[in-house]
């Protein structure tokens, strides 16, 4: 029988369950071909930046933090310049960034995702080129690719939106 798992805001309690799950994270990037994204990120003070800004999350089963991830409702700095592409559309929406599992439990992705399709309709997300898993995940749950961002250190990464109703 299936684990029943909730998604809360995470607490300054699950920093270090946290700190582990994107260290296991990391691992597997590294493992599957992709070992530039993630290189000492996300930082402790940047966790705890979005623990106490609200937009932090963190996936339970069991009682065990299990995945982490942080949703934002609103315009999202790295997401003004768009190239190669353009977004679906200019609505309000949400962004869905460092989303994370220990592994041990199948269908993250799509878990967060309902979660965070119920806040707002219209979602967008990227990632690093090299992290084809993560790809393949977003276009297999109907995520359209819509361009090139950079981060704030001036990498880029592949943008996607999904747009619900």
């Amino acid at each position: 029988m299936q684990q029943e798992r909730i998604i809360r805001k995470s607490a300054m309690n699950d920093l270090g369950r946290m700190l582990e799950i994107y260290e296991y994270a990391r691992k597997q990037m590294r493992l599957n071909g992709n070992p530039n994204q993630w290189v000492n990120y996300p930082s402790r003070e940047l966790l705890e930046e979005d623990i106490r800004n609200g937009v932090s999350y963190v996936v339970e089963s069991d009682s065990k933090v299990i995945g982490t991830f942080m949703f934002i409702i609103g315009e999202d700095p790295t997401y003004l310049v768009i190239e190669k592409g353009s977004w679906l559309n200019s609505e309000p929406y949400g962004t869905i960034h460092r989303i994370a599992s220990d592994g041990t439990h199948k269908g993250m992705f799509k878990l967060v995702e309902e979660f965070c399709s119920r806040q707002i309709d219209n979602i967008r997300i990227d990632t690093h080129e090299d992290n084809k898993i993560m790809q393949h995940i977003l276009e297999k749950s109907g995520f359209i690719k819509c361009g090139i961002i950079y981060v704030s250190d001036g990498s880029p990464r592949i943008a996607y939106q999904k747009k619900y109703t």
